[in-house]
């Protein structure tokens, strides 16, 4: 009897287990939640293209942009690979200028130091 309650109760264990593997649980951080995000957005990407994508944008993300991202990689037509992703990915936010001028060449006068 004490074995059968035993086995019993591994089932039941095993099965609650795996019901919670499956339940759908919120996605943790911003990577995570972009991916999430990214599959419902972008139907052209894959679970996986959505995955690589978020992490390569990942400072974009942490700049609070990622929303401006995923609304251009859904836009774009054509593939959803790196190219893209980091295409819209300088294309938002304080970047999306190009960022300062390059610095002059160095003066004559450095030269003879």
């Amino acid at each position: 009897m004490r074995g059968t309650r035993t086995l019993f109760l591994a089932v039941v264990l095993v099965g609650v287990g795996v019901g919670a593997c499956q339940a759908e649980s919120p996605p943790r951080g911003p990577e995570a939640t972009c991916a999430k995000a990214c599959s419902v957005q972008a139907p052209g990407c894959t679970r996986h293209e959505c995955a690589r994508g978020c992490n390569l944008v990942l400072d974009r993300l942490a700049e609070h942009e990622g929303g401006h991202v995923l609304a251009c990689v859904a836009a774009a037509r054509g593939r959803c690979d790196d190219s893209t992703w980091s295409a819209c990915a300088t294309r938002v936010g304080p970047h999306a200028d190009g960022g300062p001028p390059a610095p002059p060449p160095p003066t004559e006068d450095d030269d003879e130091e």
